[in-house]
């Protein structure tokens, strides 16, 4: 399985600093994963949901931590190069 797209979107928020779509082998997509600032710098969230008794379920996530840290890469990667050409280029490359 493959990243074939990764779409960045900045948002100005304290923590969230953009939300993040993937695509794998060019037909399946993953929207809604956050890019957070946290207490040891930036990680990926993944997708989740607000449950009756106030916890986040995650609605998608790796299941193992090779692919969990190469899609945190991919995403950190491409929120990089957004922030360093601007943001008339979010989301337009993979």
């Amino acid at each position: 399985m493959d990243v074939t797209e990764v779409r960045v979107f900045p948002v100005e928020e304290d923590r969230l600093k953009a939300y993040a779509t993937l695509t794998f082998d060019h037909c399946f997509l993953v929207r809604d994963i956050k890019v957070i600032h946290g207490n040891k710098g930036l990680f990926v969230a993944m997708p989740s949901k607000k449950r009756k008794d106030g916890s986040y379920q995650d609605i998608a996530h790796p299941l193992n931590s090779e692919t969990r840290r190469m899609i945190e890469q991919r995403v950190l990667d491409e929120y990089n190069r957004v922030l360093e050409e601007g943001p008339d280029v979010a989301g337009m490359a993979s």
